[in-house]
């Protein structure tokens, strides 16, 4: 069709677009299908253990992702989020949740004893005084578990002389079985060796009654015995049913805490406000290691990351130049270090460091003890850090390099610069617009470098006054320590040293951004 316009030229008249074709082909639809179908499966299967515990505010959020999602990919509209979504999803899971969640336990007295809530730890205080006395009932015993026969979750099958009723027992008391076959019931009874395995377990484990506790007296009976120690409900005490000593709950530190300032080992989890974070400051035990540990982790940071970037810059430099014959077999040989995994590169470089059959002491005819003392220690894992972190500096800075025009190094020559004046108003400049983001990365790596000191000193050598904390600890070694050491785990505390870290890496991070901010100004 064409139109006519007075005075004008002819103009042809667009034809009228085709509708748009809605849900595309048959296979993108049954993509789409599959992966909500796979969406709305996640969120069935996350929903029951939220019901079961009755998190109620998780599971609206589930709902209301779910339903949002659904929304989202079932209507043509909003076309950018489709695509900004799933990373959303993943960035709340995997980051956000995490934060929050440690920042979370930071406030409380989480860890070895004060895990649950109270009347679990009533229970269990209960449970581990119970003991046999003359007249406690028997019981014809199975060991059953409902999982892995090795690995699984121990069940108590015990059978009634009396009545032959069979209950199942675990952590939350006795069920009655109907019936007599285990197997139909969904419980697998252990063999005789698959029992004998798992002795010291079955020993320890304990079925909570009213009066006290079911225990195993060997793999094939049990009795009821008599709690020694017993919660009063009227005093909110716990009372020794022999002496009549008694433990008061405290409900300050989640503990059952004596009149002499003695506390029962099985506590509850309770808030304790900023009381993790000021005994790290204030303590005198805590806040002298911290603080050294502290300069040592920004000691081993800056020495790693510049060390590294000084001999990794140096090398690429040298091997910048066209007069370099054979560059290409330089360069792959040293990045080989890099190529290797520095989990076994680390181990041999601690035998390497080995005070009697070491490389490093036969090399050189030394007989240095390299772990025994701190300002040795220190230097050896810097050492290891500068050739394993080294290759790395030294790709990015020849990637860097060769961004950088060779007219602007010539021009510099015949206005009259000098080889080190040219490189350290030109050249040094434009390489830090492009590796200072790198070097920040880096730094914060190295601030939490964990395989480089625990599979090489593990945090050694320790004082004799302080087993908890090392010469060459880092904070993350040091924290990693304190929630799983020997000496009993204290996640509350640890997750508060995690946030002095975090906070520590963002400000460093920061400041270094904007500094890297400015540098491009200057330069663009």
């Amino acid at each position: 069709m064409t139109a006519t316009k007075l005075g004008g030229p002819v103009t042809q008249a667009r034809p009228a677009p085709e509708p748009e074709r809605r849900g595309g082909s048959p296979a993108a639809i049954l993509l789409k299908a599959t992966l909500l179908g796979l969406a709305i499966a996640i969120a069935v299967w996350a929903a029951f253990p939220l019901i079961e515990n009755e998190k109620w505010t998780g599971l609206a959020i589930l709902v209301a992702t779910t339903a949002g999602l659904l929304y989202l990919y079932l209507t043509p509209r909003h076309i950018p989020l489709k695509y900004l979504a799933p990373g959303t999803v993943l960035l709340v899971l995997f980051q956000v949740f995490p934060v929050l969640y440690t920042a979370s336990t930071a406030f409380t007295n989480f860890g070895d004893g004060h895990r649950g809530s109270k009347q679990e730890a009533v229970v269990a205080i209960q449970t581990a005084s119970v003991t046999q006395v003359p007249g406690s009932q028997q019981y014809a015993l199975r060991i059953a578990t409902t999982g892995d026969p090795a690995t699984g979750p121990l069940v108590f099958l015990i059978t009634d002389p009396a009545t032959r009723q069979v209950s199942a027992g675990d952590a939350g008391g006795l069920t009655a079985v109907p019936g007599t076959d285990a197997a139909a019931a969904g419980y697998t009874v252990l063999t005789a060796g698959q029992a004998s395995l798992r002795s010291t377990e079955i020993t320890a484990f304990a079925v909570p009654t009213a009066g006290g506790a079911i225990r195993s007296s060997g793999l094939s009976r049990a009795y009821e015995g008599k709690a020694g120690r017993a919660y009063d409900e009227g005093c909110d005490c716990i009372r020794d049913t022999t002496t009549g000593r008694t433990w008061t709950a405290d409900e300050s530190v989640g503990a059952f805490v004596g009149a002499d300032g003695d506390r029962l080992a099985q506590g509850w989890k309770v808030a304790v406000g900023l009381g993790n974070f000021t005994r790290v400051l204030t303590d005198p035990a805590i806040a002298g290691p911290f603080l050294r540990t502290l300069v040592w982790n920004f000691a081993f940071a800056i020495a790693s990351t510049g060390g590294t970037f000084v001999l990794g810059l140096l090398l690429a430099m040298a091997l910048h130049s066209d007069r370099v014959r054979g560059r290409t077999a330089y360069r792959i040989l040293l990045v080989l270090p890099y190529a290797m995994p520095s989990f076994a590169m680390l181990l041999v470089w601690r035998d390497m460091f080995n005070t009697d059959f070491g490389l490093v002491n036969e090399l050189f005819g030394s007989d240095v003890d390299w772990f025994g003392g701190s300002t040795s220690a220190r230097l050896a894992v810097i050492l290891v850090q500068l050739w394993l972190g080294y290759p790395y500096m030294f790709l990015v800075a020849t990637g860097a390099l060769q961004a950088i025009p060779r007219e602007l190094s010539e021009a510099s020559r015949i206005d009259g610069a000098s080889a080190w004046g040219g490189f350290r108003r030109i050249v040094l400049p434009l390489l830090m617009v492009a590796l200072t983001p790198l070097l920040i990365s880096s730094f914060a790596f190295n601030f939490n470098n964990f395989n480089a000191i625990y599979l090489t000193t593990e945090g050694a050598p320790f004082p004799a006054d302080n087993p908890a904390n090392g010469a060459t600890d880092l904070l993350i070694t040091y924290t990693y320590r304190i929630a799983f050491g020997g000496g009993g785990a204290q996640y509350g505390y640890a997750a508060a040293i995690s946030i002095f870290i975090f906070l520590i890496v963002a400000v460093v991070s920061a400041i270094s951004f904007r500094r890297t901010r400015r540098l491009e100004e200057v330069h663009s």
